[in-house]
C-alpha cells in the first residue's frame, strides 16, 4: 500500500509542478528576440533533449523555430502566434516547452510521471509562426527598410499605433492563407492590410509555406494552433470524415480549460491551418483561442497566470491522445 501511494503521489506531483520555469518569463511582452534567447537557454540546459531547427524565413529574414521534445517516432504540433497581436501564444508555447522539458527529465527519477508519454509520443513546438507581424505589433522596425515602414504605416490606415497588427510584414493574414475553401473567403480587403487580408492565392507567403512543408515532413497525428482571444476551442471543418474521434478529444481538452466547445457552423468559410490539416490529414486539429476576448489588441499580461493554469497539461494529454490514432 505504501508504495502504491508513493506512485501516486509522484503522479500527482508532475501534474503540479509542471509549469515551474526559470528561463522563459511572463513579465513583459514576448518579442522575437527573447523567443531566440529562451530557445539558446533551453538548448543549453537541456543538451540533447532539444531538437531545434528552422523551418523556413520570414519575408524579412527572420527565422521560424521548430523545437522538438520526446523520444517518440509519432508526434503532434502545436502552433503559436499566425498573428502579430498573439504573442502571448508564443510565449504560452515556450513556458510549455520549458516546463515538458524540466518534467520529462525528471521521468529518469520517476517513470510514472505524466511526461513519460514522451517516450512514446513527441512534441514539436513552432512557437512564432510569425515574428514579422509580432515585431510589427511591438513597434520594433530594425530590419525593415524605410520604403516598407511607409507602406506598413498605409496599411495599418495611417496609424502609428500597430497595437492591433494581426497580419505578417506584408499585410497578409497568415490564417487566410490555407488551401482549404479559400476561394470562398471575402474579398475585402483587396489589398495588404493590417488584419484579413487574405492574399492574391492560397500558400502565397513564406511562412505558410514553410509550415505546411513542414507538417507533411513530420506527418503529426494532432495539429494544434493557438490564438487569441475568446476562450473557445474550433475542433472541426466541414463534418469532417472522424467527427465522433474528434469531438471526443476536444471535449477532453475543453474539461482541462474550461474553455466552450465550439460548435461547428453549417456554412464554413475555411481558409485556416485547422481547416487545411483536417481536410488533407483526416486527422484531429483544433484552433485553440486562450484569453477572454480583448477586441483589436494584444491581451494583457494580466491574464497569462490564469490562461497557463488552464493549458499546462494540454500537451501532454494531447500526446497521450495521439498514441490512440491509427498510423
Amino acid at each position: 500500500m505504501a508504495k502504491i501511494l508513493c506512485i501516486f503521489m509522484v503522479m500527482i506531483f508532475s501534474f503540479e509542478t509542471v509549469g515551474e520555469a526559470k528561463v522563459v518569463h511572463t513579465n513583459k511582452a514576448y518579442s522575437f528576440e527573447r523567443l531566440e534567447q529562451d530557445i539558446h537557454q533551453l538548448r543549453e540546459i537541456h543538451k540533447g533533449e532539444l531538437e531545434v531547427k528552422s523551418i523556413g524565413t520570414t519575408h524579412f529574414g527572420r527565422d521560424i523555430w521548430a523545437i522538438k521534445l520526446g523520444k517518440g517516432k509519432r508526434n503532434i504540433v502545436l502552433i503559436g502566434s499566425h498573428h502579430g497581436r498573439e504573442w502571448i501564444t508564443s510565449m504560452l508555447l515556450m513556458k510549455m516547452l520549458e516546463s515538458y522539458a524540466n518534467a520529462y527529465e525528471e521521468t529518469r527519477k520517476y517513470p510514472l510521471t505524466s511526461a513519460s508519454i514522451l517516450n512514446d509520443v513527441s512534441i514539436w513546438f513552432v512557437p512564432m509562426l510569425n515574428p514579422d507581424g509580432i515585431e510589427i505589433q511591438q513597434n520594433h522596425f530594425e530590419g525593415i527598410p524605410e520604403v516598407q515602414r511607409d507602406r506598413i504605416k498605409s496599411m495599418n490606415i495611417g496609424s502609428s499605433d500597430f497595437s492591433r497588427w494581426k497580419a505578417n510584414g506584408v499585410g497578409v493574414d497568415l490564417n487566410r492563407q490555407y488551401p482549404a475553401g479559400w476561394k470562398q473567403l471575402p474579398k475585402q480587403p483587396s489589398s495588404p492590410h493590417y488584419q484579413f487580408y487574405k492574399g492574391k492565392k492560397p500558400l502565397e507567403v513564406k511562412e505558410v509555406i514553410a509550415l505546411t512543408n513542414f507538417i507533411k515532413e513530420v506527418n503529426p497525428s494532432i495539429a494544434v494552433a493557438y490564438h487569441s482571444a475568446g476562450r473557445e476551442i474550433f475542433w472541426n471543418y466541414k463534418n469532417g470524415k472522424h467527427l465522433k474521434r474528434d469531438k471526443n478529444i476536444a471535449k477532453k481538452i475543453t474539461k482541462l480549460t474550461g474553455y466552450k466547445l465550439g460548435k461547428p457552423p453549417k456554412k464554413a468559410i475555411g481558409g485556416g491551418f485547422t481547416d487545411w490539416f483536417i481536410t488533407t490529414y483526416h486527422r484531429p486539429a483544433m484552433t485553440i483561442e486562450i484569453s477572454y476576448l480583448v477586441g483589436e489588441t494584444n491581451p494583457p499580461l494580466s491574464v497569462f497566470k490564469t490562461e497557463w493554469k488552464r493549458n499546462r497539461m494540454v500537451g501532454l494529454k494531447l500526446a497521450a491522445e495521439a498514441r490512440k490514432i491509427p498510423d
